[in-house]
């Protein structure tokens, strides 16, 4: 006879056979079109949110800048907010966000892995506990005395039929 008896959360199994959630678990699960223009999306967020677009884009800037230059100071500072600044700091922020959502998918992993690992500290806690709570029986059962039972807690209340106070 166990003193106390453990009843696991449904989440917790349920949760261990998600696994963490990720940026790319994100996608719509919807129809063949949505799906299609999801993966387009991406394609083309993946291309200009990189480094070589960014550098593409400012080599495509120059091209304009001796006529800004020609232009005078106004022009100059139109081409570099109107143009360069736009074209080049997009591909740039888009990396930046790329790089920022893999360090949250590791992180998410890692508070995963951290979970998991407490979950099963606590398991073999709970089987420590089992053991202890069978050998308290048995010294009890020697000593002719009656285990006392747990508290629910949630309640508050003591089962029914016993006052600990006895």
């Amino acid at each position: 006879m166990t003193i106390y008896q453990h009843l696991p959360h449904p989440h917790i199994a349920a949760r261990h056979a998600q696994g963490p959630v990720k940026v790319c678990d994100q996608l719509p699960q919807g129809n063949a079109v949505t799906r299609f223009n999801t993966k387009i999306a991406i394609v083309i967020t993946r291309a200009v949110g990189s480094m070589w677009c960014a550098y593409a884009f400012a080599l495509f800037d120059l091209i304009s800048l001796p006529d800004a230059i020609k232009g005078g100071a106004s022009a100059i500072v139109a081409w570099v907010a109107q143009t360069f600044l736009q074209l080049v700091l997009l591909s740039v922020i888009m990396v930046g966000q790329n790089v920022q959502a893999a360090a949250s998918d590791r992180r998410s992993e890692a508070t995963f892995h951290d979970a998991s690992a407490t979950l099963h500290e606590v398991a073999h806690l709970q089987s420590h506990l089992a053991a202890q709570d069978m050998l308290l029986t048995r010294i009890a059962e020697r000593m002719g005395v009656e285990p006392v039972p747990v508290i629910d807690t949630a309640s508050g209340s003591e089962p029914e039929g016993q006052n600990l106070a006895d």
